[in-house]
């Protein structure tokens, strides 16, 4: 039978130091007992086990959060690039010459929060705050005619805000690949952004924003900070 030994203080010779048990031995800490410690514990004395990573820091512990320097638990930096969107137009828009028309780009590629209209507006509208990189090309063409010059733009809440432009190529059957881009802050509730073009040729015709066509495109995604 084990021996108890019920004291309230052990205290070492004057000049030694306290030791308990020998090598070999296992030093246990029942169930409900309390090991309280208020000098210095050496960490490199911790061999075995694994510490709960609870006891690293304060804060929540998970998957997605990280310990930083100052011992809390943060969110993860970084994230997604959403609400991010991609549109193409499904086959070729007529437009009036000399006149600035909506690109009614009708096909969605990636829509990753439903934020872009493909079907009564043509618009971008993120219900998400912050800065977004817009941007739209144009792969525009007359047959049979000069074309004098081709434009896209990024039209943002009804204004013009960024364009791109290509001039006559000088020859017949002439087209161009015109492309604007602008880094916008959107409120995230009524901001919005859409795409139009004006094509002016030669003879005064009609002019076509060619669909579906790779050179033909409306995107944005939301820049992280």
């Amino acid at each position: 039978m084990a021996s108890v030994l019920k004291v309230d203080k052990l205290d070492p010779q004057s000049g030694t130091d306290l030791e308990i048990g020998s090598s070999g031995d296992t030093i246990t800490i029942p169930s409900g007992a309390t090991f309280t410690q208020s000098g210095t514990m050496n960490a490199s004395a911790i061999t075995a086990g694994t510490i709960d990573t609870a006891r690293l820091g304060s804060g929540t512990a998970s998957s997605s959060t990280v310990l930083y320097g100052d011992q809390t638990y943060k969110a993860e930096p970084g994230g997604t690039n959403t609400p991010y969107f991609r549109a193409a137009l499904s086959s070729s828009q007529a437009t009036t010459d000399a006149t600035t028309t909506k690109v009614t780009f009708d096909s969605e590629i990636y829509d990753s929060d439903g934020a872009y209209d493909p079907t009564t507006n043509y618009r971008f509208t993120p219900q998400t705050a912050g800065y977004y990189m817009i941007t739209v090309s144009l792969s525009i063409y007359k047959p049979a005619t000069i074309l004098n010059a081709g434009n896209a733009y990024i039209y943002f809440n009804g204004a013009s805000v960024a364009g791109g432009h290509m001039g006559n190529h000088g020859s017949q059957y002439s087209n161009s690949t015109p492309e604007a881009n602008m880094l916008i802050y959107f409120n995230g509730s009524t901001d919005y952004v859409e795409a139009y073009t004006n094509i002016n040729t030669s003879t005064g015709v009609t002019g076509n924003v060619s669909g579906p066509s790779a050179g033909t495109w409306f995107q944005g995604f939301r820049i992280l900070t």
